[in-house]
């Protein structure tokens, strides 16, 4: 806009000057070739080319349960090199189960029933995805979760949660959490049992006070079914590199990433790692996206040069955050909109360079003097009825 309708304009300006000045041409004649030239320089069809792929793209996409905040996201997905994924609730189901549950104090059974009951009331007031796996296998053994109060509750980024019951302070949180606080008690025996955990693919978590480890509990979240066979559709696309983030050990992470076949697995990252990984994967690829539904997604999501959530399981910080949603947490919407985006990006260029044509054609035509108002209308007319219809072909991309 900032060059081609001013260049139009003192294009027809000379044109209905030059010939009758300069050249004894006819006022009339040279006059009228000037105002067919300004029809034919009219960039209906170059404005629109672009505005009206955009529309259809993103109604196509809608359709298909896939909602794109902005033209500019849906184009900057068509030149993806490398996408991050989040693993709870994006590669995973995000629906986790309690697989086992190890007292390390000697008690009775009133005792760690009561224990348990402690730890899932902390877990009750968490926005962790696992802290569902731990509320559900309370609630189907009869627990009373409401019996607790918990105060001064407070969530340790990264690590876990922290809260006070009945003037003593429990934590829940990964090893990592009670290597720090409880590094005597973290003994070889304790660290076996939790290695054994990992490297089934579950994620360990204990639960004690800053004096003494109570118990050790694992959760396992389900691989979705599609999720291989989207990382390998998306190689198929050409993107170059797929990673999984995630906030687990790096024993777990590396058996659910060979699962589903993520080029890099990368494990026990704090959201601030995760948002410095995004920002480096930039740097190295240039435009990359970020996939995840959680709370601690929020900064990579916004870092990446395309955030998307999954629109059912996410949360609602993510889904804000985020620049695309895949409704119905379907993450092989995902290869759809990839090459949705392409063929976008495919039309548009089509269109550009049709308008761009269509209108040289009709201005050499001023050159014999064959240049007529109508032959100017029908040229853009048609030019922008035919961009228009191009267009429109984007609404036949299928899933």
């Amino acid at each position: 806009a900032k060059y081609y309708p001013p260049a139009i304009i003192v294009i027809a300006a000379l044109i209905a000057t030059v010939p009758p000045l300069l050249f004894g041409g006819n006022w009339e004649t040279w006059v009228y070739q000037g105002l067919s030239v300004l029809v034919v320089g009219c960039p209906c069809a170059l404005v629109v080319s672009t505005p009206v792929a955009i529309v259809t793209a993103i109604g196509n996409a809608a359709k298909n349960g896939v909602l794109v905040k902005g033209g500019v996201y849906l184009e900057e997905i068509g030149g993806l090199k490398a996408i991050a994924f989040d693993k709870t609730g994006t590669l995973t189901k995000g629906v986790p189960v309690v697989t086992d549950y190890i007292e390390l104090t000697e008690a009775t059974n009133i005792q760690h029933n009561k224990n348990y009951i402690i730890m899932a009331a902390l877990e009750q007031l968490s926005q962790h995805p696992l802290a569902s796996a731990i509320i559900k296998y309370g609630e189907t053994r009869e627990m009373d979760l409401t019996s607790i109060n918990v105060n001064d509750f407070t969530s340790i980024t990264g690590k876990g949660i922290r809260g006070t019951v009945d003037g003593n302070t429990y934590y829940v949180g990964s090893p990592v959490l009670f290597k720090e606080l409880l590094a005597s008690q973290f003994t070889d025996s304790i660290h076996r049992q939790v290695s054994d955990l990992q490297l089934k693919g579950k994620t360990a978590m204990l639960f004690g006070t800053n004096q003494k480890l109570i118990s050790i509990v694992a959760v396992a979240d389900e691989v979705r079914s599609s999720s291989q066979h989207v990382i390998k559709r998306l190689h198929e696309l050409g993107i170059e590199k797929t990673i999984m983030l995630t906030g687990d050990n790096q024993a777990t992470a590396q058996a659910i990433g060979q699962q589903v076949g993520v080029s890099e697995i990368e494990g026990e990252l704090m959201p601030q790692d995760k948002l410095d990984y995004i920002k480096q994967l930039k740097i190295n690829f240039g435009k990359v996206a970020m996939v995840g539904d959680g709370i601690n997604d929020a900064p990579a999501l916004a870092a990446a040069t395309v955030g998307i959530a999954m629109g059912g399981a996410g949360t609602d910080t993510a889904i804000e955050t985020a620049d695309v949603a895949l409704m119905g947490d379907d993450l092989q919407k995902l290869p759809f909109t990839v090459k949705l985006s392409r063929k976008t990006l495919q039309i548009i260029k089509q269109n550009i360079t049709f308008s761009l044509v269509i209108k040289l054609i009709a201005l050499l035509l001023v050159i014999p003097g064959w240049l007529t108002l109508w032959i100017a209308i029908m040229a853009d007319m048609g030019a922008t009825l035919l961009v228009t219809l191009n267009g429109l072909r984007l609404m036949k991309v299928k899933d």
